[in-house]
């Protein structure tokens, strides 16, 4: 199978639109499996082969949310974005916290759909390959086993918050660009979605940090992008936490 082809699964409870996409990305080369609901979506991952989720977030049922939820427990790696009309700050946090790895609002540009499939199947393919455990401070950082520890304590982090830890960690104690972020662990297609950063900095920071509201290791540089430092180090740290 080609690199840039994959199986998607289309969760929507409007037959319209599983109608449109079902027509649009099988003429591009990808093999399509439908679901009208959250809990059709979730037997169906279990059952057939499948390559990436595109997921409603506004169904009857356990809905959009509650379906991502389901799939990423069963799932860890598997691939979901979501497609909604929603598209609050609130809602997109309510997406990543689920698990989500993108979120698309409707209406949107069929180029930029594409390309944000074809940005998460080549994450997906590429996180196979062992790497060195990475150490920072009394983090550590697992990409083999796909595993964080602090303390000797596992944190959990969905498949997003773990890719983008672990660029942090492998560039530990230099400043990164925002955009720099967003096209290394999103892909080349991102650059300008800002607020996705923020959201995953904030999640980021919850997980790891001991008190969130004043971070020790993940640092912000105001107005250019961010920082992972072992705590004790010598760096000034914006006032700015965003």
């Amino acid at each position: 199978m080609n690199d840039n082809h994959g199986t998607l699964l289309i969760v929507d409870d409007e037959s319209s639109i599983r109608h449109s996409l079902r027509t649009i990305l099988s003429s591009l080369g990808f093999q399509i499996v439908e679901a009208a609901r959250g809990e059709e979506a979730l037997a169906l991952v279990r059952t057939a082969q499948i390559d990436a989720v595109l997921l409603d977030i506004d169904m009857p049922g356990i809905g959009g949310i509650g379906a991502c939820r389901g799939i990423r427990r069963a799932f860890p790696s598997m691939p979901i974005l979501m497609l909604t009309v929603l598209g609050s700050e609130e809602n997109k946090i309510e997406a990543f916290d689920a698990g989500a790895d993108d979120y698309i609002t409707k209406p949107f540009q069929l180029r930029e759909l594409t390309a944000r499939i074809r940005a998460v199947l080549r994450r997906m393919r590429s996180a196979t390959e062992p790497e060195s455990v990475i150490v920072v401070a009394d983090i550590v950082l697992s990409p083999g086993r796909h595993e964080v520890t602090k303390r000797g304590r596992k944190i959990h982090l969905t498949p997003k918050q773990f890719e983008l830890l672990q660029y942090l960690m492998e560039h530990a104690g230099g400043a990164i660009s925002h955009a720099r972020l967003l096209r290394s662990v999103w892909g080349p297609e991102y650059g300008n979605e800002l607020e996705y950063l923020r959201t995953f900095i904030r999640q980021l920071r919850l997980k790891i940090e001991d008190d969130p509201g004043n971070p020790k290791y993940l640092l912000t540089d105001s107005h250019f992008g961010y920082r992972f430092e072992e705590p004790g180090q010598d760096i000034v740290n914006d006032d700015e936490i965003v």
